[in-house]
This record gives structure tokens, C-alpha cells and sequence, in this order.
């Protein structure tokens, strides 16, 4: 016999390479709703006077005519089928690599709990939040 009872929880990130920091969410759906407040939680985390660069690819939820950009955040569209493209991929695929994969969890309040550990270990550290995210085409140019 198998168990096919499943729940879902969705991690949106955004990490700034320069600063190390980051701005996340779990959420229960993927959707527009999510990622508008997505958005909203970078954008308190764009530091005064900045502006953020957000790479995003083309899900649904990421080119939502409904979506509310705040003014300190570009949306940066990356060409279809090209994901190496994405900074952040390589966090997902760190997370599932080392906090989140193989696992069987009780309940949803567990899965949630997982994630955010997830994200807060992997936020507090700088030094691989930036190895892992640094793209030197993304990089801030002084003027």
C-alpha cells in the first residue's frame, strides 16, 4: 500500500549577491496574490535610495498583468528554457541539495517549518549566499 496524501508549500526568494541578504516567503499557492506580496517584502528589503533588479522567468505568476511592481523594483524577464540564466536557481537547487530533499514530513505546519528553516540558515550565510548568486553579468557598476 501506498500513502498518497501530499500537501504543497511554495519558498519565493530574492537575494541581493552584493549585500548577501535576502527577502523570502512560504506560501500556500503559487499565484499572483503570492507573488504581489512577494514584491512588497523586497522591497523593504531594497536598501533606501536603491533599486532592485528582479530576474524572474516567464511562470505565470512571474508576468501577471496583475502584478504590483513597487517602484524601487525592475521586473528583468529572462528569455524562455534558459534557467542557468537565474541566480536563484542555484539556491533552489542548494536548498533541495542540503535542507530539503529526501524527507517525509507529518504535516504541513511541518513542511512550512522546514522551509523557513531552510531559508534562515541559508540567508545567515553571506559567504554562501554569495558564491551561489553572484553572476559577474549582474554585477553593480559604479558611476
Amino acid at each position: 500500500m501506498q500513502d498518497t496524501r501530499y500537501a504543497w508549500a511554495y519558498l519565493f526568494g530574492a537575494v541581493c549577491p552584493e549585500r548577501a541578504v535576502g527577502a523570502g516567503l512560504v506560501m500556500p499557492h503559487a499565484n499572483t496574490d503570492a507573488m504581489n506580496l512577494h514584491l512588497a517584502e523586497i522591497s523593504a528589503a531594497v536598501s533606501p535610495g536603491a533599486h532592485a533588479a528582479l530576474v524572474m522567468d516567464g511562470a505565470g505568476w512571474h508576468v501577471s498583468d496583475k502584478l504590483v511592481v513597487p517602484a524601487n523594483i525592475t521586473l528583468v524577464k529572462l528569455p524562455p528554457y534558459a534557467p542557468e540564466l537565474n541566480p536563484i536557481e542555484n539556491v533552489w537547487a542548494y536548498l533541495r541539495g542540503t535542507k530539503l530533499a529526501h524527507r517525509l514530513f507529518a504535516s504541513y505546519d511541518d513542511i512550512v517549518s522546514a522551509c523557513c528553516d531552510a531559508w534562515n540558515t541559508f540567508i545567515a550565510d553571506s559567504a554562501t549566499v554569495q558564491s551561489i548568486t553572484t553572476r559577474q553579468w549582474a554585477t553593480c557598476q559604479k558611476l
